[in-house]
């Protein structure tokens, strides 16, 4: 969590840096490397600790979502997402897709797709393999990367709003936005980071930080 908030901090664009949580452990571990940390009750998922988190504070215009096993995230990234949201005239939210590397394999559940527009916003998140490849080489499919901005405003409307049939299908929460009629924009970054959400993830990010 450490090495995600010193990251994070790192982005151009950052104002604040806060870990949203609901242990005391985690609030105590971050307090004692001089982070700020907000205590949460329970949530359903991270957009919901965020909007919780972000009713306590004083009010940013941007809000962005990162998720504490990123301890590799490039800050740049944090910067990327926020991107279109500059524009006044553009969307309530956005997240980032990048290409697949040759060692991940793009049919496997758990690596999210997306498909976008020509003007790069989202028409669709799915685990199974999208676009179909019915046509080699016409579409590649793209990884969704699990990073997300908000305006304020659209943060709390999607939180407030109800689960969708899509949404539970695939267990994506991204897609009741897209139910719901919230345009996602969805930039390619070229960059890349490692999540730990095994204990193989881990050793992984400690030979690389080693490295």
């Amino acid at each position: 969590i450490e090495h995600v908030y010193r990251r994070a901090s790192e982005a151009s664009c950052a104002e604040r840096v806060v870990v949203a949580t609901d242990s005391d452990e985690i609030a105590s571990a971050v307090k004692a490397f001089g982070g700020e940390a907000v205590m949460t009750g329970e949530c359903e998922t991270g957009t919901d600790r965020v909007a919780e988190a972000a009713g306590k504070l004083e009010q940013y215009e941007v809000i962005v979502n990162i998720q504490g096993d990123e301890p590799l995230i490039p800050p740049e990234m944090i910067d990327e997402v926020i991107a279109p949201l500059k524009n006044p005239s553009g969307p309530g939210m956005a997240t980032l897709k990048r290409k697949f590397r040759e060692d991940e394999d793009p049919s496997l559940p758990q690596l999210v797709k997306v498909v976008t527009d020509l003007n790069d916003n989202a028409l669709y998140f799915s685990r199974s393999l999208i676009p179909y490849p019915r046509n080699p080489g016409e579409s590649a499919p793209y990884l969704h990367v699990g990073i997300y901005a908000f305006r304020a405003e659209t943060l709390f409307e999607f939180t407030s709003l109800p689960k969708t049939p899509l949404e539970r299908a695939e267990s994506l929460e991204q897609l009741r936005a897209l139910q719901h009629g919230i345009k996602i924009a969805v930039p390619t970054t070229s960059r890349y980071s490692v999540g730990v959400d095994t204990a193989e993830d881990l050793e992984k990010v400690r030979r690389i930080m080693e490295s």
